[in-house]
């Protein structure tokens, strides 16, 4: 059965992504019930029209779908080990940061308590939550995310990727790899650019705008991994890559900036070259990854 514009949603966990989501059910006018292990974090939102809970018992008694956005997978289990039994005939949606393996461990572990289980992947940060923009990506019971979609969509775009409960947090986790090492790589070039003179906002312009403009290869980067074709290069091959990195290991070096970054993309491309492989293209790095 869908839900109604009248059912209640529980949020346990209330830091930054907690509150994001809860207020902006609010603001769709949701009866939404809070709980927060440390009390006093809740203020806010019960001002905006939220239930307090004292008790995570309090929390789910308002019925309907239970949204656990806690500090991690410990977390959940030292949340809903102790109500386990009242959770029985319940849907839980969890949205904490959890590996593949944990939320799979979940699923099993809700199935044998009769949860229905439904894990998120949120691709955004809390001021994201309600905004265009805003994704969540969603495995497990697609019962749950049908019922609930309405909710779901108001809290962010969302998207269902089949019933293995670790296939969402598999595809978050490796979005944000990606995320990080670009954000580790404009670190590294803004420390660089500070050894003469270019203060990081400065930087950032035309960093952002370059790696805009070179982002536009990766689908063709994905169609050459795909194919296991690494022969028709159509940048640069991974000798020349490698050329690269040492070059800007050395001025790094000169700049004073540490290679934390920028050292295990050299020794791939060094092993590669060692190898015999420095004449494939740069994608070719794939293999050297599993």
């Amino acid at each position: 059965m869908a839900e109604t514009t009248n059912t209640p949603v529980a949020i346990l966990g209330l830091g930054a992504m907690g509150q994001a989501l809860a207020a902006t059910l609010l603001k769709a006018g949701r009866t939404t019930s809070v709980w927060n292990r440390t009390p006093g974090k809740d203020a806010d939102l019960v001002a905006a029209g939220a239930l307090g809970a004292a008790t995570v018992s309090d929390a789910i008694s308002v019925g309907g779908p239970i949204i656990t956005v806690l500090f991690d997978h410990a977390s959940v289990h030292a949340t809903l080990d102790p109500v386990a039994d009242q959770l029985a005939g319940r849907q839980l949606i969890n949205l904490t940061t959890t590996a593949p393996e944990e939320a799979r461990e979940l699923a099993r572990w809700a199935a044998e308590h009769d949860i229905a289980y439904l894990d998120g992947g949120i691709m955004a940060v809390p001021p994201m939550i309600g905004q265009p923009g805003a994704s969540i990506l969603y495995s497990g019971s697609q019962t749950v995310f049908d019922t609930h979609r309405e909710t779901l969509e108001l809290l962010a775009s969302a998207e269902y990727f089949g019933d293995d409960a670790g296939f969402a947090s598999t595809y978050d986790f490796a979005l944000l790899a990606a995320m990080y090492a670009m954000f580790g790589g404009f670190l590294h070039g803004a420390a660089m650019m500070r050894s003469v003179g270019v203060p990081a906002a400065e930087f950032a312009q035309r960093a952002a705008a370059w790696l805009t403009a070179m982002t536009q290869t990766l689908p063709l980067q994905g169609q050459a991994i795909d194919a296991a074709d690494y022969t028709g290069v159509f940048i640069q091959p991974i000798a020349f890559h490698k050329a690269a990195l040492d070059a800007i290991n050395r001025a790094s070096r000169d700049a004073g900036v540490t290679l934390d970054f920028v050292a295990p993309l050299k020794n791939l491309l060094d092993r590669q070259v060692a190898d015999g492989h420095g004449p494939l293209a740069f994608e070719r790095t794939f293999e050297e990854l599993h």
